[in-house]
């Protein structure tokens, strides 16, 4: 009888020891392995790795190119997830009504997301030409002036935040699309004999029920603008002066161009807590704002 009751408590982690092998080799070995790096001082190339303790995470934050970048993330966030999800809703309402051509436009805004970011950005950073570039010649022709998208420290980051909202927000509207379509019609049915207007119909039946979809999206999203790298590396390099380098740019200039390795660690190690901090804020939140079916 014991053994009977040792097995069964033993089948879930049977059950899930394929899962948790390569989450462990692949995911928490490496993460640890730069925890421990963090608390050293190595430059990549020297066979002794020497610990100095929490000397990389003072330096860290009495570092002032820490808290622009920390600045500039959040902005980037900021500007990246709420858009994507406001105007890949917008486009969602738009193409559940059944427009003509619907699936064809759908197949359009959908296609950059499954075009690589590096490719996206090369051909953004074409249109971001001072001289050439199709950006300037439509401001131009509305008789505005020029403007400086990837080399001006004001403009520098719009210029990124545009081709991240353009990439992504196609991904948000097919989700949404989804999503609209499973809500009840019956529901809506009922609101509309209990004369709600369409807003109002938004607003008490389809907003709630799409919850579960919004909160999906602004979490993925998040983690996605966190790990933002390929476009600014494309377009701006982190600049300029620093206006587009976010910490995930920071920890790939201190490791591979400066081969601090203790000091990139220490930024990854920050930006992960960042990240579980706010994935976990966010379920929280959800608790009360999330209708589930």
């Amino acid at each position: 009888m014991t053994r009977s009751k040792l097995f069964s408590g033993l089948k879930p982690v049977l059950f899930t020891l394929p899962a948790m092998i390569p989450f462990a080799v692949f995911w928490l070995t490496p993460l640890l392995y730069v925890l421990y790096l963090s608390f050293t001082e190595w430059d990549f190339m020297s066979p002794e790795k020497t610990f100095v303790g929490w000397e990389n995470y003072t330096d860290l934050l009495g570092n002032p190119a820490f808290y622009k970048a920390l600045r500039v993330t959040v902005l980037f966030c900021l500007g990246s997830v709420l858009p994507v999800i406001l105007l890949g809703l917008g486009l969602a309402l738009l193409m559940n009504r059944k427009l003509k051509g619907s699936a064809l436009y759908q197949i359009l805004l959908f296609s950059p997301w499954v075009t690589p970011t590096v490719a996206v950005s090369i051909v953004w950073s074409w249109i971001y030409q001072p001289e050439a570039g199709l950006a300037n010649a439509v401001l131009n022709f509305f008789g505005l002036d020029s403007i400086g998208w990837l080399q001006d420290p004001k403009w520098a980051l719009t210029g990124v935040l545009l081709v991240t909202i353009w990439k992504s927000v196609g991904w948000a509207m097919i989700f949404y699309l989804v999503a609209l379509r499973n809500v009840p019609s019956d529901l809506l049915e009922a609101g509309e004999l209990d004369g709600a207007s369409p807003v109002q119909k938004f607003l008490r039946i389809t907003w709630p029920l799409i919850s579960p979809t919004t909160l999906f999206l602004f979490v993925v999203q998040l983690v996605s603008a966190l790990q933002a790298y390929d476009q600014i590396n494309v377009l701006t390099q982190g600049g300029p002066s620093g206006s587009t380098r976010t910490l995930l740019y920071l920890y790939y200039q201190s490791a591979f161009e400066s081969f601090q390795i203790g000091e990139a660690s220490s930024v990854a190690v920050v930006l992960v807590l960042i990240c579980m901090l706010l994935s976990v804020l966010s379920f929280g939140i959800s608790k009360r704002t999330t209708h589930y079916q």
